[in-house]
């Protein structure tokens, strides 16, 4: 257990009508309160309306992508067992599961999601997953999600609740045998941190796993660690487009952590950082990472995403 406990930070000149800037220290005793005042200034709660609508954007692939086939290995499901997919999207996990011949329950809170998945389902002739409209808050056994009820839990890139101790438990409350899940080692899979690096946004970088780890062994469970890296090329259409993306993605990951004044700085070099890394697509038009066709300019060195797989056995 982490012995020292977080610094109480100095009093600020703000004005009173400022908002307070909350910097994660991790070198906190409560790691699970920390990760709630740092999902406070982080981002908004999640919203299933607006995953129903980005549902349309998803392709359901029928074969693995390179992160899923990594992750199936590393969980290392054994012949008829019964797995719990939670937050499973369009199927990602789900699919190649039920072509297994594993029996799913596959819980998402968004409809747009759990529709594409069954379209894919269909699509193969899968009928041995059960889909089920659930969030993370939700009463589980209220829709037939009991404890022990599963042999594995998954949980592929989709925690991003309020309460993590509480997501971690209720996993592990469901596996028979084993959970196993994924988090960014940075702070989102859509924040591309050498661009907070390069314009002097340093204290937004996060580090989403170690508060899971911590929680965990602070628990007594003894988790193993993997990570799975994945490379995305974004291409834009303009240079304003890739401002504006990129704008949004530094206050998506700034929230309060950072200072207006100094969110305005960052913002101003980032003009700076893109008229030296944006450059014309050869690709452009060809089928990206997504299946959708790849647009006129691209960063000059693809944005590198690093999942790390947390797993334990019970």
């Amino acid at each position: 257990m982490i012995e020292n406990s977080t610094p109480e930070a100095p009093a600020s000149a703000q004005p009173d009508n400022a908002p307070t800037v909350f910097t994660p220290l991790l070198t906190t005793r409560d790691w699970n309160g920390e990760w709630k005042e740092l999902q406070k200034a982080r981002r908004r709660a999640d919203d299933s309306s607006y995953w129903d609508k980005r549902a349309s954007t998803f392709t359901s692939k029928d074969s693995p992508t390179p992160y899923v086939q990594r992750f199936l290995d590393l969980v290392g499901i054994e012949p008829g067992e019964t797995v719990f997919d939670m937050g499973c999207g369009t199927g990602a996990l789900s699919l190649p599961l039920g072509k297994r011949g594993h029996k799913v329950v596959a819980a998402d809170f968004s409809q747009g999601m759990l529709e594409r998945m069954g379209e894919a389902l269909a699509r193969n002739g899968v009928t041995g997953v059960e889909p089920v409209r659930m969030s993370w808050e939700d009463d589980w056994a209220a829709h037939g999600v009991e404890p022990g009820s599963a042999d594995v839990c998954v949980a592929s890139r989709s925690i991003a609740t309020a309460d993590l101790e509480d997501s971690l438990m209720r996993l592990d409350a469901v596996a028979r045998r084993r959970v196993c899940i994924t988090l960014p080692t940075g702070s989102s899979p859509r924040t591309d941190e050498r661009i907070l690096s390069a314009i002097g946004l340093q204290r937004s970088l996060g580090r989403d796993y170690l508060y899971a780890f911590m929680i965990l062994a602070n628990r007594g469970i003894r988790p193993e660690v993997a990570y799975i890296t994945s490379a995305r090329t974004d291409t834009y259409d303009s240079f304003d487009e890739a401002y504006q993306e990129l704008a949004r993605m530094v206050d998506s990951a700034s929230g309060t952590m950072v200072p207006e004044a100094e969110r305005e700085a960052a913002l101003g070099r980032l003009r700076t950082w893109l008229d030296g890394n944006l450059e014309d697509n050869p690709d452009a038009g060809k089928a990206d990472q997504d299946d959708q066709p790849q647009k006129r300019l691209r960063l000059r060195e693809p944005r590198v995403v690093t999942w790390a797989f947390i797993a334990w056995d019970k």
